[in-house]
């Protein structure tokens, strides 16, 4: 009888990364997730990644993030559990976790501002568990989950869940890229070089690509940049000009979520250009409209609503983009401490995304 109960007792455990405020995570046993909601499902994880998001979380910049909140929100795995309403997905399925989870019902989700749902968002690894675990709850599962065909890389799939549709939402499409434009992209992280992958679908002219880091400037050649500058030495603005005739860039997008590359962004920018944000930002950054204010420019912001994945996934499917392409680096799902260390110092690591398997 003992060890029937002790038997069921670790079923309903599992190992989970797990958050415990600025620069403090542990790899510990947490409750298996079950279902609270008839719309939920609970997936098991087979792989997931690091975003540079939870670095932004693990420095302080979300202070909404709680003490014992497990961190987050990409990821593939099977479905292990569904609950009543749930139509679109049953035990066994193999799917894409999206980032943003929402109901498909609400105001903002017929507007297609997934981000915005009402009963969901970003929360997954924000506001409630995430995928940085065994297990994971899903809510709205109908709308936030995507069927794996047969087949199909779980690698390049994860690459689905977050950056390629933040890249190409929050950079690409609400900075209006068009064919011809010379573009820059602030930032090669993996989310800066998923704009520079998805921005080549309008073939822009030039794509200059600006870091600080060489290692990730030579990657972005490789993926499709025209020109890249080292701005380490604090004369990116001038290079882009004189790259430019003076002129500057017709699209800039902002990667980084820092002062200082909102500022080159700013600087870069030629008269009806547009300035697209996709970093996440903790801290207040200055908005020059005295040089800004005349210069007929559109300056967005978006959080990433996954409303493309579904076009993104064929373009991936058919090879138009290889997402794989950004990961370097694998682990074990129970090495994500190390692989936390290996994300967290990118440079010296020579690290782009990392895929956590759970074996």
């Amino acid at each position: 009888m003992q060890h029937n109960n002790s038997r069921t007792i670790k079923i309903l455990k599992m190992k989970a990364l797990v958050y415990h405020g600025i620069e403090k995570k542990g790899w510990e046993e947490k409750p298996k997730p079950t279902i609270n909601k008839t719309t939920d499902a609970v997936v098991k994880i087979l792989k997931t990644t690091i975003c540079g998001t939870d670095l932004h979380i693990m420095k302080g910049d979300m202070p909404a993030v709680t003490d014992g909140r497990i961190l987050g929100h990409e990821g593939v795995g099977i479905v292990e559990e569904v609950g009543s309403s749930v139509s679109n997905f049953k035990k066994g399925d193999h799917v894409i976790i999206s980032c943003v989870t929402s109901c498909g019902k609400c105001e903002y989700c017929k507007k297609g501002m997934y981000s915005h749902c009402e009963d969901g968002g970003w929360i997954l690894g924000y506001m409630i568990d995430g995928t940085q675990a065994e297990y994971v709850r899903i809510p709205h599962a109908d709308n936030s989950l995507y069927h794996i065909p047969a087949g199909a890389d779980e690698e390049a799939l994860v690459m689905l869940s977050d950056i390629l549709p933040t890249g190409f939402e929050c950079g690409v499409l609400n900075g209006q890229v068009k064919p011809g434009d010379t573009i820059a992209i602030v930032g090669a992280g993996p989310v800066g070089l998923a704009a520079l992958l998805t921005s080549q679908f309008y073939t822009p002219a030039e794509i200059i690509v600006i870091d600080m880091d060489d290692n990730r400037l030579a990657v972005a050649r490789k993926f499709g940049a025209t020109q890249t500058v080292n701005s380490s030495d604090g004369n990116a603005v001038e290079k882009v000009m004189k790259l430019t005739n003076k002129k500057g860039v017709d699209v800039a997008i902002e990667a980084v979520g820092v002062e200082a590359t909102f500022e080159i962004c700013s600087d870069i920018i030629t008269p009806g250009g547009h300035i697209a944000n996709i970093g996440v930002h903790g801290k207040s950054v200055a908005l020059h409209m005295e040089t800004l204010w005349s210069k007929n420019i559109t300056i967005t912001t978006r959080l990433v609503d996954t409303v493309t994945t579904p076009m993104l996934f064929k373009t991936v499917q058919s090879n138009k983009i290889q997402p794989k392409q950004l990961i370097t680096h694998h682990f074990k799902l129970d090495q994500i401490m190390e692989a936390y260390d290996t994300f967290g110092h990118a440079a010296k690591e020579k690290a782009l995304k990392v895929i956590l398997t759970n074996e």
